[in-house]
């Protein structure tokens, strides 16, 4: 084990952070992160509209859900494209490598125009479901934007204007990026967004699964327990929890029950697996608090708090991170919890959540409950409490014992 933590720790964590820093992949995390607010401000509306169902006299608010949440697709070719070029060092593409991907993106929603020249979109094209469309348009634009970056054209002209030589060189790679999907789009008609579609299908659909939900789990986890931040893998995951939450939403609509399990929502927000925050440590928190340690008891008072919102940064980086003792039960939580709540929910032991609430702040077991419309799940939040403490347990006894004897020392 010491083998193996020792090359987590000196090579395998090290190269992962450097593959994590490269342009694209950066740029994409970030702009994950910054998206956000706009998926926040959606589940917001869908929140309020659990009251609006028992206060039917509440003010109808989901246009503001429609133009934010509905133009996450959108928004994040925007944000894919911006945040590339900054990862690139290209300060002076990064606006108009978005706005072109913007563009792009209302392309490949595959317009049609009636007789008075109206467009006519399908704008369920432009919300979760163009996420994946959105990131493989901010991509593609960026490369272009990179690639003719390299060219140096007019650059080092010195009877030429600045101001002109800018505006050519993003002239140019706006008209081929644009002329591109327009050969696609309209004049070979390939539908490019069902393409992109159908070619992650199998990923959102692997996501659904058993191994799915645990993989989704495990592998942030894994590489939180070594300091690399779970935003990093936001990327792979919004997309799949974003589809997963919007067809729950649809089969309620239609009168039937939700089927997808695997959400933001059953991973985050009912705070079941994450209890006290990724690798659910709560447990080791709780354990701190009574600990023979003068630190760990220290410890276990200043985050307590936080954890109990699920914030668990202050206990991760101050006692696990890089830790072989803690990174350990870490894993198993991160791999235990989503296996119970798989099996319970598909059982029927819970309800699926069906309401989205993208945020995984609010403290259980009220959140467990808000988020399942399911009492049982205090039930729950207490049988995996336990488990956890049972994992937590054998590991901080040894850890608390080493401490325990450093203090003396």
């Amino acid at each position: 084990m010491k083998k193996l933590i020792s090359w987590l720790e000196t090579v395998f964590a090290p190269k992962l952070n450097h593959f994590l820093k490269r342009p694209f992949i950066a740029g994409v995390a970030s702009a994950t992160q910054k998206l956000l607010p706009f998926i926040l401000t959606g589940c917001l509306v869908f929140f309020y509209n659990v009251f609006r169902s028992y206060f039917p006299a509440l003010p109808d608010l989901s246009q503001v859900s429609n133009y934010s949440f509905g133009l996450l697709g959108l928004t994040m070719s925007y944000l894919v494209a911006y945040q590339c070029m900054e990862k690139l060092d290209h300060p002076r593409y990064e606006v108009n490598a978005g706005l072109t991907a913007i563009a792009v993106t209302m392309m490949l929603l595959f317009p049609s125009f009636n007789a008075d020249g109206q467009m006519v979109i399908d704008f369920g094209r432009l919300g979760a479901t163009g996420l994946l469309n959105g990131m493989v348009v901010g991509i593609f634009v960026s490369i272009v934007f990179h690639l003719y970056s390299k060219l140096h054209i007019l650059e080092n002209s010195v009877s030429i204007p600045d101001f002109l030589i800018e505006w050519v060189n993003n002239i140019v790679p706006i008209f081929i990026t644009l002329a591109i999907v327009m050969i696609l789009v309209f004049n070979l008609k390939i539908d490019v967004f069902q393409v992109i579609i159908n070619f992650f299908m199998p990923l959102q659909a692997f996501g659904q699964t058993y191994w799915g939900m645990v993989l989704l789990m495990l592998i942030p986890a894994i590489c939180y327990s070594m300091g690399v931040s779970s935003w990093a893998f936001g990327a792979v995951a919004t997309p799949i929890y974003l589809a997963g939450m919007q067809a729950n939403l649809n089969a309620v609509a239609a009168g039937l029950a939700p089927l997808n399990i695997v959400t933001n929502e059953t991973h985050y927000g009912i705070a079941l697996i994450t209890m006290g925050g990724m690798g659910a440590t709560l447990g080791l928190n709780f354990l701190m608090l009574f600990s023979k340690s003068k630190k760990l008891k220290s410890m276990g008072k200043i985050c307590i708090g936080p954890s109990i919102f699920n914030i668990n940064e202050p206990i991760m980086y101050s006692c696990v991170v890089f830790n072989p003792i803690l990174m350990l039960p870490v894993w198993i939580n991160a791999f235990v919890g989503p296996t119970i709540i798989w099996f319970v929910m598909k059982l029927g032991l819970l309800n699926i959540p069906s309401i989205q609430v993208n945020v995984g702040q609010v403290p259980a077991p009220i959140s467990s409950v808000m988020f399942t419309n399911d009492w049982r799940a205090i039930i729950w939040y207490v049988v995996l409490f336990i488990v956890y403490l049972a994992i937590w347990y054998p590991f901080f006894k040894v850890y608390e014992k080493q401490l325990v004897k450093e203090e003396a020392e």
